[in-house]
């Protein structure tokens, strides 16, 4: 196998983009950044080493650039998308902002794991079980209730792995939803069908872009709602912009 050298910048802000001079990166200027050396195979892509630096703290940045997502989303997107159909937006959740949907299931879920625990011990008489007794089974009927209490708490990580693997993409026909998780749904919006858009800014910037509501009816908390658009994503101002232009775009097409 042959190697090379290849200079590596990572700047010190996440996720900052480095500058791109032929093959290796080099040195960006005005940027205060760290560098470092080291030896990798001389076929390496650095794109996937970038992608998957950055997936954790989301695409920032707005971008055009497939090559910026991971190779999986990468080839649902590219397999997604229409001949003549190009790319205006990519985006990422923010993977914490999304996470924090998840704080009502850990705030349940901290006395629900708390009282498991506590009658699985009292169960046992708050003793270390002697085997060569025998063995007194009716503190195992706990265990599953201690199991859903540490499912509840987990909550965040979950809701963050599927941030992960969560793509929204806005095109100049279309908005596309890659929802991730175990498994990938894809929802299209077209412009009919993003007439009535919702915006929940934070103070950062960042925020929800709503395309559609879904009302549902769940016998133990009666009415739900589920949110349909760009959910968590940074600058979500910037984005609204995007998609009224693509709105007004298809109105003056169809006039």
């Amino acid at each position: 196998m042959k190697y090379g050298s290849y200079f590596r910048t990572i700047p010190k802000r996440k996720c900052e983009a480095p500058t791109f001079h032929g093959g290796p990166l080099e040195l960006a200027k005005n940027q205060n950044i760290k560098m470092f050396v080291f030896s990798v195979p001389s076929h390496y892509d650095w794109r996937r080493t970038r992608s998957t630096l950055c997936l954790k703290d989301a695409m920032r940045y707005p971008t055009t650039e497939l090559w910026q997502l991971p190779r999986r989303l990468r080839t649902l997107v590219e397999d997604e998308l229409n001949d003549g159909e190009k790319i205006v937006w990519i985006g990422q959740p923010i993977s914490t902002r999304f996470a924090m949907g998840s704080i009502p299931a850990v705030l349940f879920g901290i006395p629900w794991t708390a009282f498991a625990l506590f009658w699985v011990c009292a169960a046992a008489q708050f003793q270390i079980p002697d085997f060569k007794e025998g063995f007194d089974w009716f503190p195992l009927f706990g265990i599953p209730f201690v199991l859903i209490g540490f499912a509840l708490l987990s909550t965040p990580f979950w809701m963050m792995r599927k941030a992960w693997k969560t793509v929204y993409v806005l095109t100049t026909s279309r908005a596309i939803l890659f929802d991730g998780g175990f498994s990938t749904t894809i929802r299209s919006f077209r412009p009919d069908r993003m007439l009535d858009l919702h915006r929940k800014q934070r103070a950062d910037g960042s925020g929800d872009l709503i395309f559609e509501r879904t009302l549902f009816h769940d016998n133990e908390s009666g009415r739900q709602t589920v949110d349909h658009g760009f959910l968590a994503i940074p600058d979500v101002k910037a984005v609204e912009d995007l998609v009224c232009r693509l709105v007004e775009a298809s109105a003056n097409k169809e006039a």
